[in-house]
């Protein structure tokens, strides 16, 4: 069956883009993405059944908060997933992290800047129930969690020393927009930090077919809601678009490269090609069915299995004065 699907994305100053995407679903649910095979028509105006841009609330989050998303999240720290911005923090900064998720790095903050004050926003009110828990447990008095929108949040100008998002703009319609709203509440001299993964510059080993899949399709989806996978290497233009000039870029890896290490990244992406919004959302868009979902979690595994497994996932930092 050949399937033709239009949608609208984004380019890289959040004006709307529709392309068209033509998908070859083979018997077995094998899915093959014809990704060479894209044309892209610009309209004017106009909105996406993916989501709105501008206002970000229809904004669609990929991943979704389901027990496999929140459980791989909640292994990041500050250590692993924001060591860039650690030599900036300090006791009493007034720090705001703009999609905490479970809290874990947020957390993190709070240690570091103490008594300063931390803030984590997120838009899901689970999701900051979770965290809001952590802080309790963690007996963490300077930290709380509260539901928000990143396009527009509710702190006065020039409110925050430091204005944090860990792998959110990658999920958004319009990047720009909202990087402009974390440099309003960002005080002069303040930092505002971001870290993105790039997708297309993951790489792994051994050959799996079946990860080749998982990457066209986690493409396809992504880009169905709008997202861009990609943003680690569209993270400086999306800063100097937003009209921040002062920018230090750097770049680190996440690396998995032991047993331990390549179990549980291929037993995560196991888990969440067949139970997370990842997959509800593949198959609601037709891009594939369950027998496909199924057999790209095999496909982790068996490279999960591997003696010598390597992944390797790249990411693109920036820390902006403002």
């Amino acid at each position: 069956m050949t399937q033709l699907s239009l949608w609208a994305n984004k380019n890289d100053v959040g004006a709307p883009v529709f392309l068209a995407q033509l998908t070859l679903v083979l018997p077995y649910g094998r899915l093959w993405p014809a990704d060479r095979f894209r044309g892209t028509l610009r309209f004017m105006s106009g909105n996406s059944a993916g989501g709105a841009t501008g206002s970000g609330h229809d904004d669609v989050y990929t991943h979704g908060h389901r027990e496999s998303v929140l459980r791989s999240h909640a292994a990041r720290t500050a250590a692993n997933s924001a060591a860039y911005l650690i030599p900036h923090l300090h006791h009493g900064l007034r720090v705001l992290d703009v999609g905490s998720g479970p809290g874990t790095i947020t957390a993190d903050f709070a240690c570091l800047v103490a008594p300063g004050e931390v803030l984590g926003l997120d838009r899901s009110p689970e999701v900051v129930a979770v965290a809001t828990a952590l802080a309790r447990e963690r007996h963490l008095n300077n930290l709380s969690f509260d539901s928000g929108d990143i396009y527009s949040l509710d702190f006065p100008d020039n409110s925050c020393d430091v204005v944090h998002a860990h792998q959110v703009l990658q999920h958004l319609s319009n990047p720009v927009a909202a990087l402009k709203e974390m440099h309003r509440v960002a005080k002069p001299g303040g930092v505002v930090a971001l870290r993105e993964a790039d997708f297309h510059g993951m790489s792994w080993y051994p050959e799996q077919p079946e990860l080749d899949e998982w990457m066209d399709l986690y493409q396809l989806v992504a880009r169905h809601n709008q997202g861009e996978p990609d943003a680690g290497r569209r993270l400086l233009h999306w800063a100097q678009a937003a009209g921040l000039t002062d920018v230090t870029p750097s770049s680190s890896n996440w690396l998995y490269a032991t047993a331990e290490g390549c179990r549980w990244l291929s037993e995560d992406w196991a888990d969440r090609a067949e139970k997370s919004a990842l997959a509800e959302q593949a198959v609601a868009y037709g891009l594939a069915d369950t027998a496909g979902l199924a057999r790209i979690a095999a496909g982790w595994r068996a490279w999960g299995a591997a003696e010598d497994g390597w992944f390797v996932m790249p990411n693109a930092e920036i820390i902006a004065r403002a």
